[in-house]
């Protein structure tokens, strides 16, 4: 089971941390992923990072602002979000695979494993 944590209210322009922990499953065996969805729209990518934390990948609307990470020690990856603005807000969810390959990083259904999703929200 993966734990989302981190989300709130921040004004445009501020920063957030997302942060995707696990229990009883090490994370270092994953490719590790963030979506977003937001309020009557579909789940859409916004960032992976690679079993070794060596790779990243980003959704244009967010690169450059958002940096995904991981700590293979602590178990957890991170989604530091930058430069807000209000169309960031939505549910973010993180997502592992065990079994990603390159061509099916963005699409959420070949993702396994699924944390309960934590709330931005952006105001302007």
């Amino acid at each position: 089971q993966l734990q989302a944590s981190g989300g709130g209210l921040v004004q445009a322009g501020g920063s957030l941390r997302l942060s995707c922990s696990a229990s009883g499953r090490t994370l270092t065996s994953y490719t590790m992923a963030w979506f977003r969805q937001a309020l009557g729209s579909e789940r859409e990518f916004v960032a992976a990072i690679r079993r070794s934390g060596g790779t990243s990948y980003y959704a244009d609307s967010v690169k450059g602002r958002f940096t995904v990470s991981r700590d293979n020690a602590k178990n957890t990856v991170y989604l530091q979000m930058n430069s807000l603005k209000p169309e960031d807000t939505a549910v973010y969810y993180c997502a592992g695979s065990a079994t990603m390959i390159l061509s099916s990083l963005r699409i959420s259904a070949r993702y396994d494993y699924w944390g309960q999703g934590t709330l931005v929200t952006v105001s302007s």
